[in-house]
């Protein structure tokens, strides 16, 4: 107000730093700062307006006294009508005898002002037409900052979900990895079970082949022919030995782990069409 002499109060009371009150044309609600209503964004025509109006103000008096144009087809007179049907500004000679005896004419000083109201009023409208736009175009900017922080949000929560669906799917794999371990371990145990206790017969064979030969070098047929340590004659021990059923063995296919395999076509193609929820 100190630096603007055309600032008036319209009301008993200043607005108040700090304060809140909305706008009259637009209905924003405005926030008063610190530094109070030189804080509002500027609107440049106000000020142009404002700054045309103060020159004009700071011109002389006899500068802003009424020029008087002269018509040009009589020189000696003023204009002071205007011609409706021409929009132009003639004198009262043209109008009587010149090239607007025909046309209707107003008084130069009515429709100087009305056309001044008309102009007054224009100005009135296009201010409140930019303090509109303004507001249609801070709302815009705000709807924008909230797209963008809906889009982050909703971003992350996508990331959690997928991350849901790769934790989901690296636990499934851990168990499936360790069913497969389990009857790998247990299938392989088996087969070294058995081939320990071949191992130990091949030994033992070894050992009473081994022996049958010592037998048959002795030449002394009383030596031969005598018992064994353990009360069984060798031939019957070989005969014993050769006895052994091999039957288990693991059986045809034992080694196979195809009954592991799995089909994940339908879960891929889920995957793929995953999109996102419409409606409620």
């Amino acid at each position: 107000q100190a630096s603007n002499p055309l600032w008036q109060s319209r009301g008993s009371s200043a607005v108040p730093s700090g304060g809140r009150f909305r706008c009259p044309s637009c209905r924003h609600e405005v926030v008063l700062d610190r530094h109070g209503v030189y804080g509002l964004q500027r609107n440049l025509l106000v000020e142009n307006i404002i700054d045309i109006y103060k020159q004009e103000s700071a011109r002389p008096l006899h500068a802003k006294a009424e020029q008087h144009l002269m018509c040009e087809e009589h020189e000696d007179e003023r204009i002071n009508i205007y011609c409706l049907r021409c929009e132009a500004p003639t004198c009262s000679l043209c109008k009587v005898f010149g090239a607007h005896k025909d046309c209707e004419v107003a008084p130069l000083p009515a429709v100087y002002q009305r056309q001044k109201s008309e102009l007054s009023d224009g100005i009135a409208m296009l201010v409140a037409g930019n303090d509109r736009i303004q507001a249609i175009i801070s709302q815009m900017e705000e709807i924008c900052r909230t797209i963008e922080e809906n889009g982050r949000r909703q971003k992350q929560h996508l990331g959690l979900r997928f991350d849901s669906l790769y934790s989901i799917l690296e636990e499934r794999k851990k168990e499936l990895l360790q069913s497969i371990a389990r009857e790998q371990e247990a299938k392989v145990q088996r087969v070294r079970g058995l081939i320990r206790q071949y191992g130990d017969h091949l030994e033992a064979s070894s050992k009473l082949v081994e022996s049958a030969i010592q037998a048959m070098e002795e030449p002394q047929m009383a030596v031969y022919l005598q018992v064994s340590p353990g009360g069984v004659c060798l031939p019957c021990r070989i005969t014993d030995m050769s006895k052994v059923s091999m039957s288990s063995r693991p059986e045809p296919g034992y080694e196979n782990m195809d009954h592991f395999s799995i089909n994940v076509d339908y879960v891929a193609e889920m995957l793929r069409t995953i999109e996102f929820q419409t409606g409620a």
